[in-house]
């Protein structure tokens, strides 16, 4: 009897964790009001490109004990009680015109101030909620975060005493971690009087594998996007930078709606994919750049006139137990991305291999990577 009233109160206290990104009365939170907490003293510094772009397999998959380290209870809290508002006029004693932009799927922010503060005050936004920045590439504008876990606290009164009871007893069950990164590109305008800010959220979760097995082991596999997240962040910068709480929100809530781009993944010369834009080349530009942020894709130098990106980028194919060994930088091959415009309404999109090889494996590369591009819109 005893053990049936206990796995009663388990079933209880797990089906509370299914609504907490809603109220107690199933809508869903406000921009502001969601409470977000990473663990500042536990980043996972050796994931640095997520495994597969979509479902890695268990053989493939990253080994938690390998790359994640002691959890210290140190967390940074940053929910809709904290005077988030308030930073900016610390930092500049001014606020900042901001506003959000969207083109297609794409949302961005234009700052009034040139890159340089925009930078600072970008890396001291990440930072206050406990990342660390990994990588920056100020020639090209790019800021990227470590991997940092994102576990806030459930909400006992989500069953109120029962589950509160249990709360500690089965948490390591329900609540297993998930963790995130963000990048963020950093561009000047055209007048080189304000600047544009993306923002993207890659994450990555823990999953139980033979959990019909005595002894359970879990790994690391690509997650969703929270798109309720990211734009959380996009609102909280926003708020950071100094501007308005109201048309902060106003602005993001206006450019919620989806449109979809108009691209097409066609065959080129020599069988390599090539993908058609009904955009000229600026969008089109901003739209491959947006692109590879979601994808994660290493960019080492990017010009616009010429058109092109060049990249960095492991195949599929070579990831796996040698990305475990050596990382994900050591089996990467170089390559570029280059836009031309064909017409008023037309941009095409090429895959250039600079090592000239043209074999048949790297032409079947560029109609994966332009093809994961494509799905992205």
């Amino acid at each position: 009897m005893i053990k049936i009233f206990a796995i009663t109160l388990l079933t209880f206290s797990v089906m509370g964790c299914f609504s907490l990104d809603q109220d107690e009365n199933n809508k869903p939170v406000n921009l502001g009001e969601r409470d977000i907490q990473y663990y500042a003293n536990k980043t996972v510094t050796s994931l640095e490109v997520p495994p597969d772009l979509t479902q890695p397999n268990s053989q493939d998959a990253l080994k938690l004990n390998e790359y994640v380290s002691n959890i210290a209870e140190n967390t940074i809290s940053f929910s809709k009680n904290d005077a988030v508002a308030g930073s900016a006029s610390k930092a500049l004693d001014a606020s900042i015109d901001v506003q959000v932009k969207k083109m297609g799927q794409i949302r961005w922010l234009v700052v009034d101030k040139k890159l340089g503060v925009v930078w600072d005050l970008a890396q001291s936004f990440f930072e206050s909620h406990g990342f660390e920045i990994k990588k920056t590439n100020k020639k090209i504008g790019i800021m990227e975060t470590d991997f940092l876990e994102n576990r806030p606290e459930i909400p006992d009164q989500s069953i109120g005493f029962l589950r509160s009871m249990l709360k500690k007893a089965v948490s390591a069950r329900y609540a297993l971690p998930t963790i995130d990164k963000y990048r963020i590109r950093i561009e000047p305008t055209d007048d080189n009087k304000k600047t544009e800010v993306y923002l993207t959220l890659s994450s990555m979760e823990e999953v139980i594998t033979d959990s019909g097995s005595e002894n359970e082991n879990t790994i690391w596999q690509v997650r969703s996007k929270d798109e309720t997240l990211e734009t959380e962040m996009l609102y909280r910068f926003m708020l950071y930078l100094g501007s308005d709480q109201a048309q902060a929100r106003n602005q993001i809530v206006a450019t919620q709606k989806k449109r979809k781009s108009n691209v097409e993944l066609v065959d080129g010369v020599g069988g390599y994919a090539k993908l058609k834009f009904s955009l000229d080349k600026y969008n089109t530009w901003e739209s491959v750049g947006w692109a590879l942020d979601q994808l994660g894709v290493d960019v080492e130098d990017k010009d616009m006139r010429e058109g092109s990106f060049y990249i960095n980028i492991a195949k599929e194919k070579d990831k796996g137990i040698f990305s475990d060994l050596f990382g994900d930088d050591a089996i990467k091959e170089s390559y570029q991305i280059v836009v031309r415009q064909i017409s008023s309404e037309t941009t095409e999109v090429y895959f250039n291999d600079l090592s000239e090889q043209d074999n048949e494996e790297t032409v079947d590369f560029s109609h994966e990577l332009l093809g994961n591009i494509a799905d992205q819109f």
